[in-house]
């Protein structure tokens, strides 16, 4: 493989932005794509697939440079030529690029590689707090799961279109995609590729959603006609897979505290014909009170760790820290005394998150029902989704039912 002045330096601008910024990976890898509207989709795949595994590895690849943060330019070319050795791709005679002892890089990644933290690249702090909760040998497993790059799965939406047609619809786009058992609304790409551009995706025949997300709404046992409410609505996902379980019918009510990703989710809607969404700020408690008691389901997805989906958000290792983990656990525990006060007598609830750590999961749930409010409902079942088992990102979710 050869490579391009153009292309490298779009990655090397994008981790300088994202390690010395503090710039989302996500945000960083679109800027990149738009600086040269004459790439080429393997141009394109090779700046954002080279800008996610330095992301995902800079742990690895800083130590073998023996570089620290934060990165000026020649130490970022230095872990660029790491990348580059460990990869077995040729370093070019750029004035960028020094001397490269690969020898020395290729035996310093085999000593590392017998050190978890190294071998799999991640905070102290956030190995030693997943041993705790997981076990060495789970979290061994779960972590090696979650450094490998996520697939592409997108859900159906089945107000517009059932699975097999979608399936035939992509292939005439020269986008191949196969079923995935046990998930009924899911398909997988054989091979990546820019959906967003499809004809299938401008009609609202799909979203992108992962496998293990995809669990969440099912999981609430919606039925046509009910009155739900989507909590933490964010920009919709789980909101517009309610719409299609519920055939259009009844009414959602999709919640959160940020207006701006309510008006994403008004544009989404609108692209999959999803008509039975109502959108609402949560911008005081009269929002949740004038719900009380009125919700047929309530579906509280949590704002949590996000460390099940570190697959597809590797620079969130390295932007979270262990106070953020300890707020996040008593907003989670006061949003489920607050929100569960909207579902009805007879009604059930979903707590989710994802995240694979039990003081974020089953705990919040079991402190939950032993508190006040929680005395009024019923535990049903609970599922544990971990990447080493499913292939999926990490989820947990519950199902609890009002007395």
């Amino acid at each position: 493989m050869r490579l391009h002045r153009n292309l490298t330096y779009a990655v090397i601008d994008s981790i300088r932005d994202i390690f010395n910024e503090g710039e989302y990976a996500g945000k960083a890898v679109e800027k990149a794509l738009k600086r040269d509207k004459r790439w080429g989709s393997r141009d394109r795949k090779f700046v954002a697939e080279t800008i996610y595994e330095i992301v995902r590895w800079k742990r690895l690849y800083a130590e073998i440079a023996n570089v620290n943060e934060p990165f000026d330019r020649p130490n970022l070319w230095r872990i660029f030529s790491v990348w580059c050795v460990l990869k077995g791709i040729a370093l070019p005679d750029w004035n960028q690029i020094e001397e490269t002892p690969t020898r020395r890089i290729k035996g310093k990644f085999d000593e590392l590689s017998r050190i978890r933290k190294y071998r799999e690249s991640i905070p102290d702090w956030m190995d030693e707090l997943c041993v705790s909760e997981l076990g060495e040998d789970l979290w061994t497993k779960e972590l090696a799961a979650l450094n490998k790059q996520a697939d592409v799965v997108l859900r159906v939406n089945t107000l517009n279109i059932t699975r097999d047609h979608l399936i035939k619809d992509l292939a005439k786009e020269e986008i191949i995609a196969i079923e995935l058992p046990n998930h009924p609304d899911a398909i997988k790409l054989v091979e990546r590729a820019n959906v967003f551009r499809t004809e299938a995706f401008k009609k609202g025949h799909f979203e992108v959603q992962d496998a293990s997300s995809q669990l969440v709404a099912s999981y609430l046992e919606v039925k046509p006609g009910m009155k739900v409410v989507d909590t933490c609505a964010g920009a919709g996902g789980k909101t517009l897979h309610l719409s299609a379980l519920m055939e259009n019918k009844g009414q959602i009510i999709a919640m959160d505290i940020y207006e701006s990703k309510l008006r994403k989710l008004k544009v989404r809607a609108k692209r999959n014909k999803a008509h039975n969404i109502d959108l609402r700020e949560i911008n005081s408690t009269k929002v949740i009170k004038k719900l009380h008691n009125k919700a047929d389901r309530v579906l509280i997805d949590a704002p949590c760790s996000g460390i099940g989906v570190l697959r597809r958000n590797p620079d969130s290792k390295w932007k979270l820290q262990p106070e953020f983990i300890d707020n996040i656990k008593k907003i989670q525990q006061e949003i489920l005394q607050s929100y569960s006060k909207m579902v009805k007598p007879g009604g059930k609830m979903v707590y989710a998150t994802c995240s694979v750590l039990p003081s974020e999961n089953q705990n919040q749930v079991k402190a939950f029902l032993a508190s006040e409010a929680g005395k009024e409902f019923m535990f049903i079942k609970d599922k544990k989704v971990l990447a080493c088992e499913s292939g999926y990102d990490g989820f947990y979710m519950a199902l609890l039912e009002k007395k």
